[in-house]
Order: C-alpha cells, then structure tokens, then sequence
C-alpha cells in the first residue's frame, strides 16, 4: 500500500490523501488550501494537477478544506470517466451547498479583478455548472454500514464527532496478496460535543492516519468555556455597552455557538437582546444540519424545536442581502455578530471588524482555529493595526478566544480515541497539524501508547 498526501501535510487545509494498493487508487477527501498569501497558487496547482485515473473519492465531511477542490472531477480527464464519490447522507446534503457558494466567491472575487480592485484572484477554479454536474457523483451511505466502492475495496464510515455528517473512514483492502485495513480519521472532534452525537471509537486498523490539528494542547473546559462566555457578554454588552463580533465557519461553528447561547440564555445565565447570523451560506448550513436531527446532539435538537416553535429566549436574525448586512454597521451596541469567514480571510466578517475593530466598548470572540498566514490569526496574536479594505484599522477592541468551543479534539482527546483502538497498529501516520503539533502528538504516543508515528511530509510517498 503506497499513500502520498497531496495536502494537509505540515499544515491544517488542503486535505488529500492518495492510496494505492494492488491496481486500485482513490482519493480520501480533496480539499482547498486556505490562509495564507499563497493558497489561492497552490490551489490552482493542486486543481489543474494530473494525479491519474481515481477509481473513487471517500469524503470524510463537507467542510471546504476537505472537499473544495472536488469539482475537478466534474468532468472526465484523459478518458478515465467520473468517479463516484462516497460520504454520509449529511455530507452529500452540504457539499453542493458549499461548494456552490465556494463557485460565487470566486466568480466575485475574478469579477473584482475585472475592475482592477485589489483581492482579487485569477479565473474560477469552477462554476455553478461544475458544482451541479459533480453533486451527481455523490453516493450518501449510513454510519457503520459496509459497503464496496470498488470489487476489491469495503468500507465502513464512522461518526468522528466534528461536525454533522463527518466521518473516520475504515477501508478494507487488497495489499500484496492479503486484506489489510486502512483508518483515516478525519476531522476529530471532542468527546462531548455541543452540536452532534459522541463519536465512535476507532475500528483495528494496520494503518492508522491521525489528524493533529490541536496536537500539542488541550482545550478549556466546556464549564470554563461557559463561564468566559458569560462573563466577555456581560462586559462587552452590558458594562461597555458595546457589540461583540464573532468570527465563525459557516458550517458547524456558527450552529454550535447558537447552540451555546441558548443553552445559556435558558438557564438564565445571559441575557442577549440581538443575535445575528450574517451569512447566507450558514442559513443554507443550518437548515442541512438540522434536517438530521437524528445526527445531532439532543440539546442541539431541542434549540431547533424552539426556534421554529419561535420560543428562543432571545431575538435571533438571519441576514441574506448586502443591504441588510451593511444595516448592522449602524448599530452601536448589544448585538451579537456571528458572520464568516472563520479566520478572517474573507466574507462579511471584515467589514463587521472594520467598523468595530477600532472601539474599546467592543470585543472580537474566536471560536475555532486561526490558521498560520491568516488575519485571524495576526489579530489573535496581538497585532496592534491590521489591514482592512486598503486601510490599517487600529485594533481597540478586545481579543477573546473561546478555546473550549473547538470541533477539533484537543490533545487529551486524541490520545483518549488513540487509546481506545482494539490493537496497536503496524503503521501509524500523524497529518493536519502544523508541524508543532504534529510532533508533540508524536512523542506522546511514543511516550505513552509505545506507538512509533511518521510525520506526513507533503508530496512524501510512503509504503505502509
């Protein structure tokens, strides 16, 4: 079995792993790189790539780092034909929704440098139209039921407690004359998620892929996580009469923060007059996750039971048009601003920090990762000015980061689903994490699980 990683090697985005094993090649996820001035080149590398014929692509969840670069299969390349694409039914549900709003994002930002404005990019990667033509490849598969993507090949997927829908994927197949198992575990999220059910432990495997996204550290508690939340609104909303702004991925943060403040509200803990969700694509996010409530947290289900019933314990808005986006600048205080992108390289967000940035009486909340190369992550690391729209805006507002609320296992939560294997694996590869946190992952299981673990190099083939 040879496996190359294509991405998510020595960083957190662009997930892509190539397996080869007696005749049969396919791909576990195909995502876009993000953060960074040089994402939109290495996209366009990894997009126009010739990687040879893929019999199949496993998808592991719908977030853009794992499957923003799929409509390259949107049409066949050299004759090989299109490759069916297998993930869970929420999965299937969310990918054309995202990448859809991937296509408009790039179409705008190419219309912008039509115009000669700064930020933008090349040509579209891909359309609408490819969007359409590839969400005929996805095939929708339940948790935990076998199935044959290849005669050669059987797979089972696994609920990985990131996000709805996300998957470990166990694949079963030919090496060499004998049946060999494969684990990639995805995007790992804790033990006790706020939005979706707990994960699963991980299926015997004799090769192990671990993501290490938070590799080298723990996250707060969620009773601490809690107890920062409210105390940053009563502050913020109450004392300095300000707004709070909050960075956030579309898809499975935005709907977990909710969740958050209506499990607080409820008990009486915060009193929030105004919370806005200003992205499209996390309305379009929120309804696929909530048409599957049986893949969701009970907590989380009864908050969707409330809203429609209209009995949440505060006024949440969601806002679709530009107009209405540029209305929440006008607002001088008590409202909660949940818009992407969640590291700040684009979308709403940035013209919420431009106008809120420069005012002591307000905060910016993170609630996930910032990746290397990101605003996001200049703002969390104390930058006293960041560039906005051509400008440097003063950073007066405070910075809080709300390190409980990640749907990335921290390091304890690694080890606890390492732990839990049935066997010790023959070979275990550690990927997605930046390298920090990839070798501190490394010397743990060595320390403590014995496991002897390779650090996944980019364009590196490896036998296992």
């Amino acid at each position: 079995m040879k496996l190359r990683f294509l991405g998510a090697a020595g960083e957190v985005t662009g997930s892509c792993l190539l397996v080869e094993s007696d005749g049969v090649r396919f791909l576990v996820d195909c995502g876009m790189f993000q953060g960074g001035r040089d994402a939109a080149a290495k996209n366009r590398r990894a997009y126009a790539r010739e990687i040879g014929p893929i019999d199949f692509v496993l998808l592991t969840h719908a977030h853009i780092d794992h499957c923003g670069l799929l409509p390259r299969f949107a049409w066949p390349r050299h004759g090989s034909g299109l490759p069916s694409i297998y993930c869970t039914k929420p999965t299937a549900d969310l990918v054309p929704v995202m990448l859809a709003d991937s296509a408009f994002v790039q179409s705008r930002s190419a219309a912008r440098g039509r115009r000669g404005r700064a930020s933008a990019t090349e040509t579209p990667l891909y359309t609408a139209d490819d969007v359409r033509r590839l969400a005929t490849r996805l095939h929708a598969v339940p948790y935990g039921v076998e199935f044959r993507p290849h005669p050669q090949v059987a797979v089972r997927l696994h609920n990985a407690g990131h996000i709805v829908g996300a998957a470990s994927a166990e694949v079963r197949l030919a090496d060499g004359g004998r049946r060999r198992t494969l684990v990639a575990s995805g995007d790992l999220g804790e033990d006790s998620a706020l939005l979706v059910r707990d994960r699963d432990p991980p299926p015997a495997a004799d090769v192990l892929v671990v993501e290490s996204t938070y590799g080298d550290r723990n996250h707060r508690s969620l009773q601490d996580t809690e107890t920062e939340l409210v105390e940053v609104l009563h502050e913020v909303l109450v004392e300095r009469r300000g707004n709070v702004i909050v960075p956030a991925f579309a898809l499975g943060r935005t709907q977990e923060f909710i969740v958050l403040l209506y499990r607080l509200a409820k008990a009486g803990r915060i009193r929030v007059p105004l919370v806005f969700v200003d992205s499209p694509l996390a309305q379009q996010a929120a309804e696929a996750t909530f048409a599957h409530l049986d893949a969701v947290d009970e907590e989380a289900a009864e908050f969707h039971r409330a809203e429609r019933a209209r009995k949440l314990p505060f006024t949440l808005r969601y806002t679709e048009s530009v107009e209405d986006s540029m209305f929440l600048n006008s607002i001088r205080s008590g409202a909660v601003v949940i818009a992407a992108s969640g590291m700040c390289d684009a979308g709403r967000v940035r013209h919420h920090l431009r106008h809120n940035l420069p005012r002591r009486e307000c905060a910016v909340l993170f609630t996930g990762f910032q990746a290397a190369g990101t605003l996001g992550r200049r703002i969390v690391d104390g930058a006293r000015s960041v560039p906005l729209f051509g400008d440097q805006v003063a950073v007066n507002a405070s910075v809080h980061t709300l390190g409980g609320l990640s749907a990335h296992a921290g390091q304890d939560s690694l080890m606890q689903w390492l732990r839990a294997a049935p066997r010790k694996p023959r070979k275990v590869l550690i990927n997605h994490g930046e390298p920090l946190a990839a070798h501190t992952l490394s010397a743990r299981l060595a320390r403590e699980l014995k496991w002897s673990a390779t650090i996944a190099e980019p364009e590196t083939e490896y036998e296992a």
